[in-house]
């Protein structure tokens, strides 16, 4: 049974780490080949589960010592039927490796959880195309027939959330929140932007938003940005507008470099920690209701630990 799914705490404020670039991370620093940027696929071997293991423990160590909550999102960013089958996985075995990475938060959860640091799990959810162009678009309804062998999966385990990263167009991130309605899980969706704060179908960050909220009855608990630095959407979330506050979280890239430019890039791009720290300080000052934060591309712990330290400040 899930601890959280019919009350999230991270909606009752208080700020909420997250990890950061979970396959960058694995890739450039630790040499791991993750073929189709596929992490889920280390849960194969013990090996790979304890490279997991240890990779979550850095962060939900910082969260423990700043005392912060956590959001624990499963390595389950690319096993859905797509790349699963790319990888040569069948449905059953797909279903079995989500189920597999849910007990390992679990886990990981019953070994770092405090009172002073609660931990959310969500079952992490990506695009069933690239995660920098959207190729191919889906219809709502074939998004929401897509994703729901997934969303089922994870509304069987103990799973208190889905989160769906680096959705590229409304469409597809419609049909998963319906997904989610259906099987009576809280969604999260986090858009990317390109260096001008639009989503890669040139569909401004609000449109979006606004277009889910309509076609779901606001299903969503809330909405990220992740996979795009600061500097590229800090000016897109100027206002006060109600979907504005309908952003609660961010895990921005290292990098201000654009999609086009890490996808061919062949090192990794760490920028700077503690002056990613500050821009997120910035943001929150003129959003305080942004309260959960983490990384994506190019980012690790030491990122996450100089947000954590600078928002701190911004409290």
């Amino acid at each position: 049974m899930s601890k959280y799914r019919n009350n999230l705490p991270q909606l009752k404020g208080g700020l909420f780490l997250s990890d950061g670039g979970l396959e960058t991370t694995l890739i450039f620093h630790q040499g791991i080949e993750l073929p189709h940027f596929a992490s889920f696929d280390l849960l194969r071997t013990q090996e790979g589960v304890g490279r997991l293991r240890d990779y979550y423990r850095s962060y939900l160590a910082i969260a423990q010592g700043d005392e912060r909550g956590f959001i624990l999102d499963s390595p389950t960013w690319r096993a859905n039927e797509d790349w699963g089958a790319k990888l040569g996985y069948s449905d059953a075995a797909l279903d079995a490796v989500n189920r597999q990475a849910i007990e390992l938060m679990v886990e990981l959860r019953d070994a770092y959880e405090t009172k002073s640091n609660p931990i959310v799990i969500g079952g992490c959810i990506g695009p069933r195309g690239d995660g920098y162009n959207p190729g191919a678009t889906m219809s709502a309804d074939e998004a929401e027939a897509y994703h729901a062998a997934q969303i089922g999966t994870f509304a069987e385990t103990e799973a208190d959330m889905v989160g769906a990263m680096t959705m590229t167009y409304a469409e597809e991130a419609i049909g998963i929140a319906r997904a989610a309605k259906a099987a009576s899980v809280p969604a999260v969706i986090s858009f990317t932007l390109e260096t001008d704060g639009r989503l890669p179908t040139r569909q401004s960050l609000g449109e979006a938003i606004q277009a889910v909220d309509a076609a779901t009855q606001a299903w969503p608990a809330y909405y990220m940005i992740n996979c795009a630095h600061p500097t590229h959407f800090a000016r897109a979330i100027v206002g006060n507008e109600a979907w504005c506050k309908r952003l609660r979280g961010l895990r921005a890239n290292a990098s201000r470099r654009s999609h086009a430019e890490l996808d061919s890039s062949p090192d990794l791009d760490e920028g700077n920690p503690i002056e990613l720290g500050d821009e997120y300080r910035a943001i929150l000052k003129s959003h305080p209701w942004i309260n959960v934060l983490g990384g994506c591309c190019g980012t690790d712990h030491r990122h996450v630990e100089a947000i954590s330290h600078a928002c701190r400040r911004a409290a």
